[in-house]
């Protein structure tokens, strides 16, 4: 399958443009704006939630732009709506800032850190790509950085790590930043036409399951 390119997504206007009026401008169309999975994903939410996951990687500077934004709209999301992120692994570096996700993820240092990763992957120019330059920058941030090596090496950490790489491989992720829709549908920028495009067909996209069309 030719590859789909995710990356030229730039983020835009969602601070004068609400991602609900966008979606009522035009009904997105299936194969231009967002694609059917030919064989459903698995979906982790509980029983009467819709799944939605946003496949990133922390050194993906689209991804970095589209956080804020992404961040908003998942706090306005309604709550038979369960979002959750999942990190690539398409390379070694994917890999290891993969590992970093989830062994934040483990020590319950998550929601804190996140967005700490990013700034300082792209506005402090920092190289998070091996253990001990992350083990340096969590016990900058007030961590225990013998404890974050640890998380990393455990079997929850390799186990979440290869869920999330058989999750990608569901959806046929091969780009960044990604999203997926309970299992059944996936659109991002280049299909969309831009971010916020992107979120408004995934509201779309949220409303068709729900209504199981």
């Amino acid at each position: 399958m030719k590859r789909r390119d995710f990356h030229g997504m730039v983020a835009i206007g969602l601070g004068t443009l609400g991602t609900s009026a966008l979606a009522q401008a035009g009904a997105p169309v299936e194969g231009v704006h967002y694609l059917r999975l030919s064989k459903p994903a698995p979906v982790s939410a509980p029983t009467g939630k819709i799944e939605v996951v946003e496949f990133f990687w922390y050194g993906c500077p689209h991804c970095n732009a589209l956080e804020p934004a992404l961040e908003a709209w998942a706090r306005r999301l309604p709550a038979d709506v369960a979002f959750r992120r999942v990190p690539v692994a398409f390379s070694a570096t994917h890999e290891s800032h993969q590992k970093l996700f989830y062994a934040l993820e483990a020590m319950g240092a998550l929601e804190t850190m996140h967005p700490r990763v990013f700034a300082a992957i792209h506005n402090q120019r920092q190289r998070l790509d091996r253990d001990a330059d992350q083990a340096a920058f969590v016990r900058a941030n007030g961590l225990d950085g013998d404890k974050f090596l640890q998380a990393g090496k455990s079997f929850t950490v390799q186990t979440r790590m290869r869920q999330a790489k058989q999750l990608a491989q569901a959806y046929d992720v091969d780009g960044v930043p990604t999203l997926g829709v309970h299992g059944r549908f996936y659109t991002g920028g280049a299909l969309a036409g831009d971010n916020v495009r992107a979120l408004a067909v995934a509201e779309v996209l949220i409303d068709r399951v729900r209504r199981n069309a």
